[in-house]
């Protein structure tokens, strides 16, 4: 393999162990000696002995101080290179999902390190965390669009959140603003049969969670004629989706007024929306008060958000998780339902399984697993780019001590 001409990072001997095994970071202690170089621009790298491992752009402010484009040393990274990385990905998402709404660049796991970009409908929002990306982004967005509008898809615009706390890691500013020219942030889109108006301007992360679209009409299923309880509720999509299904009572509790007015908008351009009450409440606190009142729910839904933000964050994190799911077990009627979550990749699939099983005994019941899911296919899980892996959800039936459904 040839390498292209770019300033060359060398390895130290035995490091580079998560790019052997599949990831695209290189860690600042990794690194024997690099040649002179701009942040943010293209290098290549190479092993100790001198062999080439690909080509990656460096950040010296960073710790994650190569993100890895390519392994392919003598593949020159131009216009066509994004190109084809970017149909790629598309083209991924026209066989495993509903591209109305979908992720359409998924960061490592599509190859880009530091991009993120979610299509709603007509409008695209694409997330920047990394400088190498932000130098480059007129070319990458410019051939986004053209690539989606070679296959039929109008882009009426590009909305950029670059407000995540994370950019200043790399040396970046928090801004958010429009790539190109200014037009209507809010946007209706449908999912799983229900409507929704996103704000990507002012919304949460990129305006809506699409990483649980397929959860959502997996519990869905469950709640025909059901009294239902959607803890951190958010806009309302559990919500809906359960209201959508022939619930028969439907409470969505969550603690942010700004978020619960957005949920009561969603729930008017629905025919079912009186179906759903909404409360403002710390959850925390609710849960509590509703077991002291005896009440009983046949599916209780729990969509916190990440607890464990980072590696020192999980055992408290922990505690968290079992709380809620303790007295979400004691709401759910024997043979009921509940569903639960963690959106943190620190939070293992391991951890967060032995968590509801030490609160099923906490909460003297016991379960039976009827699925274990992840985020939807559109947000991919890259092997050996353990963050890529993030959403584990589950859904158990609730029995009594004797595994009476009773």
């Amino acid at each position: 393999m040839n390498e292209m001409n770019y300033p060359r990072v060398t390895l130290k001997k035995g490091e580079g162990r998560l790019l052997k095994s599949g990831g695209l970071w290189i860690f600042d202690n990794e690194i024997a000696e690099s040649e002179e170089h701009e942040n943010g621009e293209l290098v290549s790298v190479c092993d100790f002995d001198g062999y080439p491992m690909g080509t990656g752009f460096i950040n010296d402010i960073s710790r994650i101080r190569v993100r890895m484009l390519t392994r392919d040393a003598s593949r020159k990274i131009d216009r066509q290179f994004f190109r084809e990385r970017i149909q790629a990905a598309w083209d991924y998402r026209k066989k495993t999902s509903d591209t109305g709404c979908c992720r359409l660049i998924f960061g490592e796991a599509d190859f880009l390190p530091g991009l993120t970009v979610d299509k709603f409908e007509d409008v695209l929002v694409a997330e920047i965390l990394a400088l190498g990306i932000e130098r480059l982004k007129e070319t990458i967005l410019t051939e986004l669009v053209s690539v989606l509008e070679k296959d039929g898809v109008s882009i009426r615009g590009i909305y950029e959140r670059n407000d995540a706390k994370v950019r200043l890691n790399e040396g970046l500013e928090r801004t958010s603003g429009f790539f190109g020219e200014p037009f209507d942030t809010g946007v209706m889109i449908g999912e799983n049969g229900v409507r929704y108006e996103v704000d990507v301007a002012n919304g949460q992360k990129t305006g809506f969670f699409l990483d649980q679209k397929y959860n959502r009409r997996a519990v869905a299923k469950l709640c025909g004629g059901a009294r239902v309880l959607d803890c951190f509720t958010h806009t309302g999509a559990f919500a809906l989706n359960a209201a959508a299904c022939g619930a028969k009572s439907v409470t969505a509790v969550d603690a942010s007024e700004k978020a619960l007015l957005q949920a009561k908008k969603n729930a008017e351009l629905n025919p079912f929306g009186n179906v759903v009450e909404f409360v403002q409440k710390d959850v925390f606190e609710y849960l509590p008060e509703l077991e002291k009142a005896g009440e009983k729910y046949d599916v209780v839904i729990l969509d916190p958000p990440a607890f464990a933000k980072s590696r020192a964050s999980v055992k408290n994190a922990v505690k968290g998780y079992k709380e809620i799911n303790v007295r979400g077990l004691r709401l759910v009627k024997n043979g009921g339902f509940l569903a639960t979550c963690s959106c943190s990749h620190f939070m293992t699939r391991e951890l967060f399984e032995d968590m509801l099983k030490k609160a099923s005994k906490d909460a003297h019941k016991r379960i039976r697993i009827v699925e274990e899911r992840a985020q939807a296919p559109d947000h991919p899980i890259l092997v050996g780019n353990d963050e890529s892996y993030y959403l584990k959800f589950i859904i158990v039936q609730v029995l009594d001590q004797d595994g009476n459904a009773k």
